[in-house]
């Protein structure tokens, strides 16, 4: 089992950044790919990046390509969302998720609340 935790949410004006921290513990040799998903109310959860950790290979919704980056730092074990030119559509809570290969689900974290305002 995974544990992860995220942070760096906030609130922000449009056009600003962020960046989001997962700090992963426990069984983290494990995880093949790593991503980052949003939920906005009323609306399904979403991919938004992934990256596969042994090959480094990286995934991006269509909406965020361009403004949005996925990377890892292996030795502290975190994943990172770095967040550029923030829209308004982008509010949502963000969560961190860690797989094994073939793994269907994973481990979620509790999630950050990101809110960018016009």
């Amino acid at each position: 089992q995974v544990q992860l935790v995220e942070s760096g949410g906030g609130l922000v004006q449009a056009g600003g950044s962020l960046r989001l921290s997962c700090a992963a513990s426990g069984r983290t040799f494990s995880s093949y790919r790593m991503g980052w998903f949003r939920q906005a109310p009323g609306k399904e959860r979403e991919l938004v990046a992934q990256i596969i950790l042994t090959i480094g290979a990286t995934y991006y919704l269509d909406s965020v390509k361009g403004r949005f980056t996925i990377s890892r730092d292996n030795a502290k074990d975190t994943l990172y969302l770095q967040m550029n030119s923030l829209k308004p559509e982008d509010t949502a809570v963000y969560y961190c998720n860690a797989r094994a290969y073939g793994e269907s689900s994973g481990s979620w974290g509790q999630g950050t609340q990101v809110t960018v305002s016009s």
